[in-house]
């Protein structure tokens, strides 16, 4: 399967699996393809299109896990950290983030987010939020207690 098809086809509308489908290998594909269709649609609400998916990724983590050295969000982002200094250049210039001494390291600086890049973070995860809180609606009962236990045992997955 190439990656062109696994994920050009057409949203085919929920329907009742059939147990060929169950099975490890083929779930595990039709979960990979619409994990990424999903991820790929949600990063299209936004609060603005003046940064960059990888430049959010690093604004959601330091919100996330509060201040951190560049070594700490290369190695996090899994990017070279001459990568990761550039990434929070534009963020600083966006006055997105900015660069403090660190307490206990004088050699160091770690990045934080102003109140800009707070509020930018909030507002696209309201946004997605929102949308997904929208496309749920549509479903019925069945289909969003279904989920629901979906999303708890893909957490799970994920935790592994």
């Amino acid at each position: 399967m190439t990656y062109a098809h696994d994920v050009t086809p057409a949203a085919a509308p929920a329907q009742r699996v059939a147990p060929t489908r169950c099975r490890p290998a083929p779930l595990a594909a039709e979960l990979r393809v619409g994990a990424m269709r999903l991820a790929r649609r949600l990063r299209r609400e936004r609060s603005s299109t003046d940064i960059t998916d990888a430049q959010y990724s690093v604004l959601a983590g330091l919100d996330r896990r509060g201040p951190q050295t560049l070594r700490a969000l290369a190695d996090h982002e899994n990017v070279q950290p001459p990568s990761m200094t550039r990434t929070v250049t534009a963020l600083e210039e966006a006055g997105l983030a900015r660069r403090t001494p660190h307490p206990d390291d004088g050699r160091q600086l770690l990045v934080v987010l102003t109140e800009a890049g707070t509020r930018h973070v909030h507002e696209t995860r309201r946004k997605r939020d929102a949308w997904l809180a929208e496309q749920l609606a549509a479903l019925s009962p069945d289909d969003r207690a279904a989920l629901a236990r979906a999303a708890a045992l893909l957490q799970e997955i994920a935790t592994r």
